[in-house]
């Protein structure tokens, strides 16, 4: 296996598995993993949920926006980022130019599957998810695909499927 001398960069909608396949990628690799929202958290002793009640989205997205810049500064990491960390053009702007963006894309049914039990996503505590999410990602599809230098279906593909199309995107092209 060739030496990657780049960080790799995990984006995708709520629920696409970019945690749990950041993690398996860095014990691969034997990278550090970096979960975007959890830094958040560690920073500021809080979480997301509070951030969302007392700083509104807009103050969580300055908070994402920091943090993405300090982070995709390191090298050789996994970063799992938040579904709405690609909505500031400066946060594409960084993930593009610092590392290798994988965009791990799966339907919203398969979302809500995963999602059925969640009770820490703000933008999810609402009667209808099925629409939020499909209104989600019809606002995030376009931004996803424009930064992506490798799309990987996730769907009901087991993570070990999943974790192997992305080395053999990132290794293999």
């Amino acid at each position: 296996m060739k030496h990657l001398t780049q960080s790799i960069f995990l984006i995708g909608g709520m629920g696409a598995g970019k945690t749990t396949i950041g993690r398996k990628l860095a014990e691969l690799l034997n990278y550090e993993f970096y979960d975007s929202d959890r830094e958040i958290e560690h920073v500021t002793g809080v979480d997301i949920p509070w951030i969302f009640e007392i700083e509104g989205e807009a103050g969580f997205r300055r908070r994402e926006h920091l943090m993405v810049k300090e982070l995709s500064a390191k090298q050789n990491i996994i970063l799992a980022t938040g579904g709405g960390t690609i909505l500031d053009p400066r946060n594409r702007e960084l993930l593009s130019n610092n590392g290798v963006v994988i965009y791990l894309k799966t339907t919203v049914d398969h979302q809500l599957d995963r999602l059925s039990r969640d009770k820490r996503r703000p933008l999810l505590q609402v009667e209808n998810r099925h629409e939020v999410l499909s209104d989600i990602m019809a606002n995030r599809e376009a931004l996803y695909s424009e930064i992506a230098d490798y799309t990987i279906e996730t769907g009901a593909k087991p993570i070990a499927n999943v974790v192997n199309d992305v080395m053999a995107a990132v290794f293999h092209s």
